[in-house]
């Protein structure tokens, strides 16, 4: 990677069911100080991608440190597990712009004015949770998995406690 970037040794460790490595608030520090949002960043792990890294978004744990997050295709890429001892190496995304908005989907948007509760909920998210939802949707493949999503969606814009994404919510939210 170009410009200064930060190499150290890591753990692959479990967050509920999301594989991640731990990053201090002194590591973070290097990479930009007093950063208390998503910061996004290039990242190989032991060496992969060797062409281009991954831009990935670590996500802030609170006391200034980050998860960094390791989704299945960096893992496999990198011949990485859970548990294994990787080297990271991490460089702030100066680049980064905040990425794509994913278009809503014609089906989403047709069930959202339907219902004026989960209609309303929807638009009192934050951008942000409003982005992953969309770029979520825009993932899925099937026409099953679109069904299921979207009843659980529904169900929890409109109210109803229930889990949607890793996520518990209660009153739309």
């Amino acid at each position: 990677m170009k410009g200064s970037s930060l190499c150290f040794p890591a753990v692959i460790k479990m967050r509920g069911i999301n594989p991640y490595v731990h990053v201090s608030a002194l590591r973070a520090g290097q990479l930009r100080g007093n950063w208390r949002k998503p910061m996004p960043v290039l990242l190989r792990i032991n060496g992969h991608p060797a062409a281009k890294p991954w831009r990935i978004n670590m996500m802030p744990a609170g006391d200034g440190s980050f998860y960094l997050y390791l989704h299945g295709s960096v893992r496999e890429a990198s011949g990485a597990c859970v548990g294994d001892r990787v080297a990271v190496e991490l460089q702030f995304d100066r680049a980064y712009r905040n990425g794509p908005l994913h278009p809503m989907p014609r089906w989403f948007g047709a069930a959202l004015r339907t219902d004026s509760r989960a209609k309303l909920s929807w638009s009192r998210l934050s951008p942000s949770r409003r982005k992953e939802i969309l770029r979520y949707f825009s993932g899925l493949k099937s026409d099953e998995a679109r069904r299921r999503n979207l009843a659980r969606a529904m169900l929890v814009l409109s109210g109803a406690p229930g889990r949607f994404m890793a996520r518990s919510w209660s009153g739309g939210k």
